[in-house]
């Protein structure tokens, strides 16, 4: 398995890094991983997109520093700190009408043990009015973790969110947001690492999850800085 890390310069660099990891796995059949903590953003799902609301929420996103951006997999609107960690598994598939539900699973799992290991027992599901409300999510004293998965003809990507710190942060910025999409929200349903009382030591966090997901494959390591200048086959 391909393992990217770092992240690049600027939100649309960055975007665009895991764009072409995606891209490189659909066309050398090889698992592709990033596990990195982004840029500061509040990403709008696209139902957000097509919401009433969805100009007033780019702005009050704006107002407290966090730059909108739109993705393409997942529901509703999330927010990212340097305390939030991301991550993305590309997987080459033969039949995009199946094996959805099993990776969720295996996601899933790899990630509750790895919260396991860092001291937080967590549970599937999460608290009523969540951030982005889906049913692949982990909780442990508010949501900690939230799944979502594309699929293409070629190549499944199942990507989302840990938060580690800055749960107060997330929640004050997506309170207004989700204000202004019309959404039920409750800041208190915002976990973390920290809030559960586990290690939330950035680098020992993203070192954990990042071995959970690659599970028993072997890691071909590259940096993003690396990849910019060749990925693999270029």
């Amino acid at each position: 398995m391909l393992v990217l890390r770092g992240r690049a310069a600027d939100v649309e660099a960055d975007r665009e890094v895991t764009r072409r990891l995606v891209a490189h796995s659909a066309a050398t059949g090889v698992g592709a991983l990033r596990v990195w903590y982004p840029h500061r953003q509040v990403a709008f799902g696209r139902r957000d997109a097509s919401s009433e609301g969805y100009e007033s929420a780019r702005r009050r996103a704006h107002r407290q520093g966090f730059e909108p951006v739109e993705r393409a997999a997942g529901g509703r609107a999330t927010a990212y700190t340097r305390g939030t960690l991301l991550f993305a598994r590309a997987e080459p598939v033969a039949d995009p009408r199946g094996g959805l539900s099993d990776r969720y699973e295996r996601t899933l799992g790899a990630l509750q043990g790895a919260l396991s290991e860092l001291g937080v027992d967590a549970r599937r599901g999460e608290p009523p009015d969540s951030f982005c409300p889906g049913t692949h999510s982990l909780q442990a004293a508010g949501k900690l973790v939230g799944l979502a998965q594309r699929v293409r003809q070629d190549v499944a990507l199942v990507a989302g969110v840990l938060i580690v710190q800055d749960h107060a942060a997330v929640a004050r910025v997506l309170d207004p947001v989700y204000d202004a999409l019309g959404v039920p929200f409750d800041p208190g349903s915002v976990g973390s690492l920290a809030r559960a009382g586990g290690e939330a030591d950035r680098t020992t966090v993203r070192q954990t999850a990042e071995a959970a997901l690659v599970g028993d494959g072997t890691p071909q390591v590259r940096t993003v800085e690396e990849w910019e200048v060749a990925p693999p086959g270029d």
